[in-house]
């Protein structure tokens, strides 16, 4: 994938990390989830679609509450991913290769669709009628995200620093707590219900924030193994000399509700 305005423009591919992605990525807290159900969304029999689904994060973790899930992506790495996963746990989830831009149902199949920490590669002018039209009669979108802070914890700050030396054209560097991004196009179809933000503190190991760290776009989806070899060994070098063995890096968690216009 390339984006002008992500990454100055440098490609990357999630497929190069998905393996790390599967294994390192899972790392919503409870908090997370559960601020889904509170809103009376994925769950009770509800018809839901998950684009950009990766490896299929956010159905596997919310299959209990009794949604039916269909998950797309881009990639067919971590497609792959996504089924085997879901597989090991006898989830009946689908799972399709297909851009968002070409997801194609008939009209209002669904209850809701999420977009979870993609929102801004999708062209928001081609998905916003798209998906209106797939959602039931009061169908939501919901588009969430989560994201550290660098400014407020020093592990995450270091980490990034050490990307940035290595990967200077990447481009998703100094968050801070903010409404999660949405497109204005979407505003042609869809009103808003809600918008929310919330902090939170998520627990890692040495390993487990170091592949957290190499399954993000910046690192194992762009360096080439070169570049990555070194990466690695100036950020396990710093873990090793600042991190303990288990420590808690914070976070924010951004969602925007949405409700179709019909």
């Amino acid at each position: 994938m390339q984006f002008s305005d992500i990454d100055n423009g440098k490609t990357f591919d999630w497929g190069n990390t998905s393996e790390d992605y599967a294994k390192y990525r899972d790392v919503y807290p409870d908090e997370f989830y559960q601020s889904i159900i509170d809103l009376g969304l994925c769950r009770d029999g509800q018809k839901v679609l998950d684009i950009g689904t990766g490896t299929g994060v956010l159905p596997r973790n919310m299959y209990r509450h009794g949604a039916k899930w269909i998950g797309t992506d881009i990639s067919e790495n971590q497609i792959e991913q996504a089924r085997l996963l879901s597989s090991k746990e006898g989830m009946d989830i689908e799972f399709y290769v297909c851009p968002a831009e070409e997801v194609d149902y008939p009209d209002g199949t669904f209850d809701v669709i999420t977009v979870c920490q993609c929102i801004w590669y999708l062209d928001a002018k081609v998905i916003t009628g798209r998906f209106a039209r797939m959602l039931k009669p009061g169908g939501k979108l919901l588009i969430l995200y989560m994201g550290w802070l660098p400014y407020e914890d020093p592990i995450a700050g270091k980490s990034e620093e050490i990307i940035l030396k290595h990967n200077p054209s990447w481009s998703s560097y100094g968050d801070t707590v903010h409404p999660v991004f949405v497109p204005e196009e979407l505003f042609e179809n869809f009103d808003k219900v809600l918008q929310k933000e919330f902090r939170v503190d998520v627990s890692f190991t040495r390993e487990s924030w170091h592949g957290r760290m190499r399954a993000c776009r910046g690192v194992g989806a762009a360096m080439d193994e070169t570049v990555l070899r070194a990466w690695e060994e100036d950020h396990i070098r710093m873990l090793k000399e600042t991190a303990p063995e288990v420590f808690d890096v914070k976070h924010y968690i951004s969602f925007a509700e949405l409700q179709v216009r019909k």
